[in-house]
């Protein structure tokens, strides 16, 4: 057996379903930065706690490499296409997708809490993690605008919301003072919509968002791409009756009927309301009743747009009633319903994301490595998904740990995925020689660096 020890200052191990993933992203780098992207990404798998460029050289063992600094380029200095990189994101998670199946997309906004005067685009914004109905907490953070499309994987019964794009939206201060022309929430998610609908040469798919995203800009913007808003509407919403057109009558047309008062429905006896049983949150089956109708969404100076309304009686929720909508009019109620559902799955995303890969412990202070950081992050959630689906081939994955007081019943979590990830490049790294014996002589220098590592705090 030979004494040498393997040198990990080289290129970094990683398994096949690793290789097969990621090498269709080496076009977007030169051959330098693509070296050097490939040991941060491997460090930022097996890394645990913050994930900043140090803590992940360290758990790569190059913490006594000079020129450090080289990795810190990489986010705030190389030339590379974050949107070209999601392009080939959304390539690779549209194959999971059934041919019979729509592609559904859920967008919606997330905080990351950042401090710090040379943080330019942060911003005060109500933290809605720490708030609650009766109690508003703020934060200062970045917030992000996040593309996701929900897949059904083989290891849950729920869909996951696999993030592909990851848009920062400055805060109306710091544009201000940067001269920019400030843009909403909404103004990034229609040029977000524009852009997905171009990757993917004008095909039909969903977009689905909480209340936030009703805006009739945004659904005008959908409606002119091939695409279907579902979202969620206030009980004063400026509904109307399509107009009636009397004949022969003089003067201008009229755009709208006569306003239509969901609050007014709901105390009309002579409505008929329909039973359904759709799919609620938590997994759950449930019965409700519901009223479904097209009509007119307008505002003054806006063309109307033409909605599927969806009311639901909901007697033990916070509201009395809620209102859903699809901009898609042939749409079935408990279609529409079932989709909007499973919009809540991108909650989901964003808890694993700052419980597993490190979000908000960044510390990155140039203004391109804020833009690129938690992007890549995002992003390292679906590449973990499709590296475990490449392992779930070969051999089926299974829970990681079982304990008599949490039952996951056969299903995997994020934590399982990271996990098998983290086993296969751990075991590969240890598991041969250099020169492609079996077996590793485990040195003083291995030894310390594998203690290193099950020291490190989590």
């Amino acid at each position: 057996m030979s004494s040498k020890t393997v040198r990990y200052k080289d290129l970094p191990a990683m398994t096949p379903e690793i290789i097969s993933i990621i090498t269709v992203f080496a076009c977007e780098f030169n051959r330098p930065t693509w070296k050097k992207i490939q040991t941060l990404l491997i460090g930022a798998i097996l890394c645990r706690g913050p994930r900043r460029v140090t803590s992940i050289l360290r758990v790569m063992n190059l913490g006594q490499e000079r020129n450090f600094s080289k990795y810190h380029r990489v986010l705030n200095h190389a030339s590379w296409n974050g949107i070209a990189l999601s392009k080939i994101l959304l390539g690779l998670l549209i194959k999971l997708i059934p041919e019979s199946w729509p592609i559904l997309v859920a967008v919606d906004e997330t905080l990351e809490r950042r401090k710090g005067k040379m943080i330019k685009a942060k911003g005060v914004y109500r933290d809605a993690v720490r708030s609650s109905q009766s109690h508003l907490v703020t934060s200062y953070g970045l917030k992000w605008e996040c593309m996701t499309l929900i897949v059904s994987l083989p290891w849950c019964r729920r869909s996951w919301a696999l993030p592909f794009l990851t848009v920062l939206s400055p805060s109306k201060k710091s544009n201000e003072a940067a001269g920019r022309r400030h843009k909403t929430s909404i103004d990034w998610t229609r040029q977000m919509v524009i852009l997905i609908s171009r990757w993917l040469n004008k095909a039909a798919w969903i977009l689905v968002g909480d209340g936030a995203y009703a805006c009739m800009a945004l659904a005008q913007t959908c409606i002119d791409r091939n695409v279907t808003l579902l979202s969620r509407l206030r009980l004063d919403a400026q509904l109307f009756e399509f107009p009636v057109h009397l004949p022969k009558k003089l003067g201008r047309k009229p755009v709208k009927g006569k306003r239509i008062e969901l609050r007014k429905l709901l105390e009309d006896p002579k409505q008929t309301w329909v039973s359904l049983n759709v799919n609620w949150y938590g997994g759950i089956q449930k019965t409700i009743e519901c009223l479904s109708f097209t009509c007119l969404w307008y505002h003054a100076g806006e063309p109307p747009v033409t909605l599927r309304i969806v009311l639901v009686k909901t007697p033990d929720g916070k509201n009395s009633a809620e209102t859903f909508f699809s901009t898609d009019i042939t749409l079935e109620p408990v279609q529409i319903i079932n989709w909007f559902i499973l919009r809540w799955n991108i909650e989901v995303t964003f808890a694993e994301t700052r419980m597993h890969l490190g979000v908000e412990t960044q510390r990155q202070w140039s203004d391109k490595a804020i833009h690129r950081t938690t992007p890549l992050l995002m992003a390292l959630y679906s590449l973990l998904t499709l590296i475990a689906l490449e392992m779930n081939k070969k051999k089926a994955l299974v829970v990681a740990e079982t304990t008599s007081w949490y039952d996951k019943k056969g299903e995997l979590t994020f934590t399982d995925i990271i996990l098998a990830v983290r086993r296969s490049l751990w075991s590969i790294r240890f598991s041969k020689s250099e020169n492609g014996e079996d077996s590793l002589k485990i040195i003083n220098q291995n030894t310390k660096y594998i203690l290193d590592q099950l020291a490190l705090a989590a």
